[in-house]
């Protein structure tokens, strides 16, 4: 009665159960059925094995690595003896005492056994003991599965990390080491202007850096053909004295007449002092650019800086020469950030070309306003004014046009140049026009205006 009331209640959860007698005594076992035959020993079946496929693999890589893990120690040996008794099982042992009993064993198959051990009372009084069993390939196969999920995880996860470094590859990698190959090349000389590749269709950091790096690209081409075309126009100025004074030089080896001899020493002392003139200003003008680019900016107030340089003209002045004449200069009014020493090079050097083409007892009148939030300087002479079709071009490098009168040589014509570069590396600009009478540039020229707009502080 006993084994088939253990068999029923096992039945259904798969658990194996034993029970003891006091004495330690199998009296039941739920895996045995007793019939009109005999005893017969039931026994589940072990689940079909599913090796085929990726999922077969995995399975297989997934044994050989816990393999590989380090074990914290095998349990106890699970041994089932023909004839069994509690003393066969210390936990069985211990039910009889009156105590619960657990352990964990391993079979020779290396599979886990769950040993669970209660004591049967009656009144306090121990009357045998049950002995559930039950294999832990369950247990196994749940964490086994948990395990699975960890690894598809991981392996999803690995999958996509993948995909993202090939994307980040071909989306941020290869771009950038195709800008880095350009400059390289660009730093040896084997491509030409447009040797940066262009990213601007991209909205972002690289297509930025693309646009960086060709402005920067056309910003140094451009100054290499400035300073090519500098070095052209230096050495074409420098060679018409050089030529002069050759020849003079021959002439006054050959010819005997003192006069002559002076004249042509006087045409000597012109050119060297035109070349050292010419020398001095390109020597300003190279290093110019680098000046501007260390120099700090201060606030400069420009009314006061004009005011001091009306007083030094006319100090100088002259009767009969043109005089220098001004409007009121408000005190921190017209205040402006930048290098006062070269503003004041600029202001000298226009001041100058206007006192020096305006005719006896004329006047050069100097002003400046606050516009906009610009400081606007005005230059106005009475003098021949300036060829509208060389308005833009008297800015250009060695562009000469003097007075008839002026001795030859005093100017190289890189004064203006050297002006409107100061300017501009101040963020302005400088322009030349020409006064007409009553305003109307169909009347006649009276004389030339250059403005000078810099941003005010």
């Amino acid at each position: 009665v006993s084994r088939q009331l253990l068999r029923r209640l096992a039945e259904p959860t798969r658990t194996r159960a034993r029970l003891y007698d006091n004495n330690g005594t199998l009296v039941a076992d739920s895996r045995f059925l007793k019939g009109h035959g005999g005893i017969v020993e039931v026994e589940d079946l072990p689940p079909p094995e599913k090796n085929g496929g990726i999922m077969g693999l995995f399975e297989n890589a997934y044994e050989t690595l816990v393999t590989w893990l380090p074990a914290r120690g095998d349990p106890p040996p699970y041994i089932e003896r023909a004839n069994q008794t509690a003393s066969d099982y210390p936990e069985v042992t211990k039910a009889l005492s009156g105590e619960t009993g657990r352990k964990v064993r391993l079979t020779s198959d290396k599979d886990k056994v769950l040993i669970a051990a209660i004591p049967v009372q009656r009144f306090k009084q121990v009357m045998g003991a049950l002995m559930l069993t039950t294999g832990g390939v369950e247990i196994e196969l749940a964490v086994r599965h948990v395990r699975f999920g960890i690894l598809k995880v991981f392996a999803v996860a690995l999958a996509v990390t993948v995909l993202l470094s090939f994307y980040l590859a071909g989306t941020i990698v290869r771009p950038v080491r195709r800008l880095a190959e350009a400059a390289d090349r660009m730093r040896g000389g084997q491509q030409g202007r447009e040797a940066i590749p262009d990213f601007t269709r991209r909205r972002d950091e690289i297509g930025d850096l693309s646009v960086a790096l060709r402005d920067m690209t056309d910003a140094l081409w451009r100054r290499m053909e400035e300073i090519e075309n500098f070095a052209a126009d230096v050495a074409h100025e420098i060679k018409n004295p050089l030529t002069s004074l050759r020849s003079a030089v021959e002439t006054a080896a050959r010819v005997t007449d003192p006069d002559q001899q002076r004249r042509l020493m006087s045409i000597i002392q012109q050119d060297v002092t035109r070349m050292d003139r010419l020398i001095s200003d390109i020597s300003d003008a190279s290093r110019l650019d680098a000046e501007l680019a260390r120099a700090e900016l201060a606030p400069v107030d420009m009314g006061k800086l004009l005011d001091a340089l009306v007083q030094i003209e006319g100090a100088k002045f002259k009767d009969g020469e043109p005089g220098l004449t001004s409007g009121t200069f408000d005190p921190g009014a017209c205040v402006i950030n930048g290098i006062e020493g070269r503003l004041v090079q600029v202001i000298q050097n226009l001041v100058g070309n206007a006192l020096s083409f305006s005719p006896p007892g004329g006047k050069v009148h100097l002003s400046a306003t606050r516009q906009n939030g610009e400081i606007l300087i005005a230059v106005d002479d009475n003098g021949p004014g300036i060829p509208p079709e060389n308005l833009d071009s008297v800015f250009e490098r060695f562009y000469t046009q003097r007075p008839v009168a002026e001795a030859f040589g005093t100017h190289s014509g890189l004064g203006l140049s050297i002006s409107r570069q100061i300017i501009e590396a101040h963020g302005g600009n400088i322009i030349a026009t020409n006064r007409y009478e009553d305003g109307d540039e169909r009347g006649a020229i009276i004389g030339a205006r250059f403005e000078v707009r810099l941003p005010a502080a």
